[in-house]
């Protein structure tokens, strides 16, 4: 398995509240791990939203056992959202912070997607298909059929998530699971990469550059194309045997 992963701050914003955790190798029971937070909240708020819940999360699985993998992220990501839920009700500076949050993991040929916020998810393999559904006002417009995906990609209230860790006491995540092929290769990101590219053209550059490449020339093109926002790639290529059929 492959996996590289970058963040950049982008062109406007001063700081990078995205943060991120590449683990190709075993943590705790899970087979390999793999999570894309973006934070929000104001001064220093965001930044720290996200790198909490992620460190609180990984501590929980490393401490952990069990074989309902599902379970323990479920319980992980409670979890977290209850510690950054406390903090921000501790320490007014940190009042309003909040995080999305992408946790993935491999087991065999299954790929299993935890969500939480606005934070994508997508697989690409003879095609390319957003596998987690955005928890934002935009989204729920798509789906009322008020918006096409290209106007929501520049309306006013993209940025507007319905669902974060860290907001209220509890939180639901929505969890998906996938069938691998040979071929694919997955993209976890934030929206300062989504809002920024084409899925045409992250199906192109995914499917025509190593992972590393990808990595790099992704966050590259989500800057030439304004880089209004903290920007998150990761590129991971399961190790799918190829079956031949007679």
């Amino acid at each position: 398995m492959q996996a590289f992963a970058k963040t950049d701050t982008g062109c406007v914003r001063t700081m990078n509240q995205d943060f991120y955790y590449c683990s190709p190798e075993p943590v705790g029971p899970l087979p390999n791990l793999f999570i894309v937070a973006d934070g929000m909240g104001g001064h220093q708020a965001g930044d720290y939203a996200s790198r909490y819940a992620i460190e609180i999360f990984i501590d929980y699985i490393r401490g952990s056992s069990g074989d309902n993998l599902i379970k323990l992220v479920d319980r992980g990501l409670a979890l977290a959202n209850s510690r950054v839920y406390e903090k921000s009700c501790e320490d007014s500076s940190l009042a309003g912070m909040g995080t999305t949050m992408v946790v993935a993991y491999i087991d065999g040929s299954q790929l299993y997607v935890a969500n939480i916020g606005d934070s994508r998810l997508y697989l690409v393999g003879t095609e390319i298909n957003q596998v987690t559904e955005d928890h934002s006002y935009v989204e729920a417009m798509v789906k009322a059929g008020e918006l096409t995906k290209e106007q929501a990609r520049i309306h006013p209230d993209k940025n507007v998530i319905t669902r974060a860790i860290g907001v209220s006491p509890t939180v639901k995540a929505d969890f998906f699971e996938v069938d691998l092929a040979h071929g694919d290769r997955a993209l976890i990101c934030s929206d300062g990469l989504s809002n920024m590219i084409s899925d045409e053209r992250l199906y192109d550059i995914l499917t025509n550059n190593d992972p590393e490449q990808a990595v790099d020339l992704l966050i590259s093109e989500a800057r030439d194309n304004g880089g209004y926002d903290n920007i998150t790639a990761m590129v991971i290529v399961p190790d799918i045997e190829e079956v031949n059929e007679c």
